[in-house]
């Protein structure tokens, strides 16, 4: 018998698909490539001037010549640790643990580190992990980064916001929802947030809040996913240590990427899951169970990216701060430009009144303007005035428009930050006045 085949139901699909979050990044993606003269405020990537494809087969050379090193010069051996599937754990954990050493004083049994394609990946392992029944719930800071709330709808796991504040989170609501939860029989897991200038806000939080935080994780019994692709952007005041590096209790699961601080397009990153696991008579690490996931999922992490990633540590002594000296201070300096730009476009006392955050590093800076700005508002921008940004709206998850944008800035040359600053001024300026 033939015939025509009845579409599908979105409603039959994973209710992921039919999500608002599902279009998020596909929205953006379009407008983007409908004004491919706008000059963009919106993509979160990592400054590209001093990318090179000479430099990718440099660190592939170097992470060769140190496998050969360690193979003592069996080169079959290097050959396929270099392209055939690789071990699902991935092959760099080694170097990634004396990097975190080096750099972060953390201090981890390369055996907890699984090897991820980027943290979006690790995000998910950890949720799906996590998630057994229904009643498992996570927690997390709202307005948030859409890849978290997408991961845990893919992982059909609940997700409940908490209150962000001026110190990254509102601990005593934090309490408050993990104790209502409890109440109406779920079992909260874990909490999921940046520490250092979060993804969209751009907030950091203090060392007493990081104690507390842990300490509220020790209490309740949750685990902490701290996602932390951006600390490294930062400028000279002293840098707070990581919650994963005050962590004295296993509570934590440290999750980052090298999409910001290498290269994205090698897609790697990874999760440090030291949590034991009880196995029968035996205890494992919450690793050896994200691998077990990984392994049906992506199954390995391509060994050619990881190599990439492997001979830039290797080159600068497994510090990825000292590798990515030129890149931060180009942030930096773009961050001085913007700042400076907006104060003089919008003095204070002057209408439309806009005001704006002041990370201090990172990515993202939050403006504030006296106007709701939702998608219609940002294809206009485009438009009109050749400006992208990203509406807060996308972070909340509910599609109401609020008088906020996120403005980033990492990516951008001196001259696109200049032209950007003046094309945002006017739609701001026009919008202010409607």
């Amino acid at each position: 018998m033939t015939g025509i085949v009845p579409p599908l139901a979105v409603d039959d699909l994973c209710s992921f698909v039919g999500s608002a979050d599902a279009d998020v990044m596909n929205f953006l993606n379009e407008i983007a490539l409908r004004f491919p003269d706008a000059i963009s405020f919106a993509a979160g990537r990592p400054y590209d001037e001093f990318f090179s494809t000479d430099l990718v087969h440099h660190y592939v050379d170097t992470y060769v010549a140190h496998l050969m090193r360690q193979c003592g010069g069996d080169e079959v051996r290097v050959r396929r640790t270099l392209l055939q599937y690789g071990r699902t754990k991935g092959i760099i954990h080694d170097l990634i643990a004396r990097m975190l050493l080096v750099d972060e004083g953390i201090d981890v049994d390369p055996e907890s580190i699984v090897v991820t394609v980027g943290a979006q990946e690790a995000i998910y392992l950890v949720l799906r992990a996590l998630r057994r029944t229904a009643d498992d719930v996570a927690f997390y800071v709202r307005p948030a980064y859409v890849g978290f709330t997408g991961a845990a709808r893919l992982a059909d796991m609940r997700a409940i916001p908490v209150p962000s504040t001026a110190d990254g989170i509102d601990l005593a609501e934090l309490r408050t929802a993990i104790h209502t939860a409890r109440a109406a029989g779920a079992r909260p897991c874990v909490l999921y947030l940046n520490t250092d200038f979060a993804n969209p806000t751009g907030l950091s939080m203090s060392l007493a809040t990081r104690r507390e935080l842990l300490r509220i994780a020790e209490d309740e019994q949750i685990l902490l996913i701290e996602d932390n692709p951006y600390s490294l952007f930062t400028g000279d005041q002293e840098r707070v240590p990581t919650l994963k590096a005050l962590d004295t209790s296993c509570r934590v699961v440290y999750v980052c990427s090298f999409a910001k601080t290498v290269f994205p397009g090698a897609r790697v990153g990874f999760a440090v899951a030291d949590q034991p696991v009880t196995v029968g008579a035996r205890t494992e690490s919450l690793a050896d169970q994200l691998a077990k996931l990984k392994s049906v999922l992506t199954v390995n992490t391509a060994p050619i990216g990881q190599a990439v990633i492997a001979g830039k540590l290797l080159d600068h002594g497994f510090s990825i701060r000292a590798a990515n000296k030129r890149e931060v201070d180009a942030c930096l300096r773009n961050l001085r430009m913007l700042r400076a730009g907006l104060a003089e476009a919008f003095p204070e006392g002057t209408t439309p009144e806009v005001t704006w955050n002041d990370p201090g590093g990172g990515f993202f800076i939050v403006l504030n303007v006296p106007f709701v700005a939702g998608d219609e508002e940002l294809e206009r921008s485009a438009r009109d005035h050749g400006v992208l940004w990203t509406p807060i709206h996308h972070f909340h998850g509910d599609g109401r428009a609020r008088p906020r944008i996120r403005l980033s800035f990492s990516h951008l040359s001196p001259a696109e930050i200049t032209e950007g600053m003046k094309r945002l001024t006017g739609f701001v300026k026009e919008s202010g006045q409607a």
